[in-house]
């Protein structure tokens, strides 16, 4: 005889922080992650990982998406039932959607951020965020 047990439901805890488009808030973001990522019970590498991420994509958001009086926003929502970890950066400057590029001189010393996103990520992308940003 087999019975269907009932499923847990899936959780999914969030966490989201409007910071300011600059230094201070890309590095704002970056220890508010680490908190909270620690307070997930990530385990060393994983946090290490996203947090490397996180910091790109905050300084990005700082240096290329600043329109001025206008935040950026993190998001960072772990689904503990898939242990998918997501992390966002929606900053308020549209236009082209980025991408990695191999383009970058080797002395350069930027132009490779997101080319660190890609190997850290397990996937990446982009969407535009209306009525004129983005979210990497």
């Amino acid at each position: 005889m087999s019975a269907i047990l009932p499923q847990p439901p899936g959780t999914a805890a969030t966490f989201a922080q409007l910071l300011s488009s600059t230094r201070r808030g890309a590095r704002l973001a970056r220890l508010l992650a680490i908190t909270q990522f620690r307070a997930w019970g990530l385990s060393p590498d994983v946090t290490e990982q996203a947090e490397q991420i996180v910091a790109e994509l905050a300084a990005n958001a700082a240096l290329h998406g600043h329109v001025q009086g206008r935040d950026f926003r993190l998001t960072l929502s772990l689904d503990t039932t898939t242990g998918v970890l997501r992390l966002a950066v929606t900053d308020a400057k549209g236009g082209q959607l980025p991408g990695a590029s191999t383009d970058s001189a080797p002395d350069s010393e930027s132009g490779r951020g997101l080319l660190m996103v890609c190997a850290l990520a397990d996937r990446w992308g982009t969407e535009p965020h209306p009525p004129g940003g983005k979210t990497v």
